[in-house]
């Protein structure tokens, strides 16, 4: 497909409504950072590293507290795992990484209960319904590249920001069940007690959106995400779906045989399972960007912002579209000579734009209401 036309349609459909989940250690230094004249700086009120000063003074704010909670980030989810000892590497900040595999709904939970302690999250990295739902916890802030996020992809003062995005696709052991062409297929005996979902689609990001595919393949998707649901009761009717949580090992022990997750995801399964193979299918495909965003009561407000300037950057960025994640400043990347054509090619996973959907603000809200009316029904 041609890239730019795909890149033009993220933008497009990576609307207002667009967004995307071990324990704490350690303790922190809510000290004030101080700006390039030796004046004092409240890190939880900064809007912008001009208000150290500079990127030079945030980045001293930031080492003086020492480190940085993050919840929700696997290692091999989009290359995280880079990501932050890139992060490490460059500023010599300790990253805590707290429960990998928790969704977005346990992020915003875990913030909650942490409240007012040393160990609660800093930054959170959330799908849309969770994040357009919890907008008054996130304090707003604007990186030095703000004016290279096209504005559909981030919220006007900056209190989410569109990250990386994915396409929605199918996992699957091509040593136990066959490659799924269609929807229908997964229907068939052939893939008893193996389809799973990464989740569930009332908390987490990767699980709504796969709701939505599935929707969208009958007929339904953002308008509707009652296809969706029916089609997965159908799955439970007949003995496939599986309510395992998958993860990197299930995968590799052969316990979730299928998988409905993010293209990024699939892929990375791939390297502890050879016989792992990702599938998108032909039709409605389903795209849509993850969003960053600092909480307001972050324990280390300066290593918060210093964070969110990190990932927005074009190291950052570039690790991303290594592991199969669109980045949103690819367009920058690309007039800097900092990505590869054939890599965004190849995280497209040779889907069409115009085949691409995403909801916005409303459908979201609407799909939540059909979610949490009838969910739970459809699978117990």
């Amino acid at each position: 497909m041609n890239s730019r036309a795909m890149l033009r349609t993220v933008a497009l459909s990576a609307t207002a409504a667009l967004i995307l989940g071990g324990t704490l250690v350690g303790c922190s230094s809510s000290d004030s950072g101080s700006d390039a004249k030796g004046g004092s700086v409240d890190a939880a009120k900064a809007i912008s590293a001009a208000d150290f000063g500079g990127i030079d003074g945030l980045v001293k704010a930031a080492k003086k507290e020492g480190q940085l909670n993050v919840i929700a980030l696997p290692e091999d989810w989009a290359n995280y795992g880079k990501i932050i000892k890139g992060f490490e590497d460059k500023y010599g900040i300790t990253v805590n990484s707290a429960s990998p595999d928790a969704s977005s709904a346990e992020e915003i939970q875990a913030a909650d209960n942490l409240k007012g302690q040393d160990t609660a999250p800093d930054v959170f990295d959330l799908g849309a319904a969770v994040a357009l739902a919890n907008t008054a916890k996130f304090a707003p802030y604007q990186v030095e590249k703000w004016d290279e996020i096209p504005d559909a992809n981030k919220e006007k003062t900056g209190l989410w920001v569109n990250n990386y995005s994915g396409i929605m696709s199918i996992g699957y052991d091509s040593a136990k069940v066959p490659e799924p062409k269609k929807l229908d297929d997964l229907l068939d005996a052939k893939y008893k007690g193996a389809v799973a979902l990464n989740g569930d689609p009332t908390q987490a990001g990767a699980a709504f959106a796969a709701v939505g595919l599935i929707a969208a393949q009958n007929g339904g998707g953002v308008k509707d995400f009652g296809p969706g649901v029916d089609f997965v009761a159908k799955l439970k009717q007949a003995g496939n779906f599986l309510t395992v949580d998958p993860t990197p090992a299930t995968i590799a022990s052969g316990e979730t045989p299928v998988v409905f997750d993010w293209s990024f995801n699939n892929v990375a399964a791939a390297k502890g399972k050879p016989s792992w193979k990702t599938t998108v299918l032909p039709g409605a495909a389903y795209v849509s960007f993850y969003n960053e965003a600092i909480s307001k009561d972050a324990p280390n407000p300066a290593a918060a912002r210093l964070w969110q300037e990190w990932i927005f950057s074009d190291e950052a960025q570039a690790l991303y579209l290594e592991a199969n994640a669109v980045p949103v400043r690819v367009e920058a990347l690309k007039k800097a000579g900092s990505a590869d054509e054939k890599l965004i090619e190849q995280a497209t996973f040779g889907t069409q734009s115009s085949d691409w959907i995403s909801p916005d603000a409303t459908q979201v809200e609407a799909a939540n209401k059909v979610l949490a009316d009838r969910w739970a029904a459809a699978v117990k």
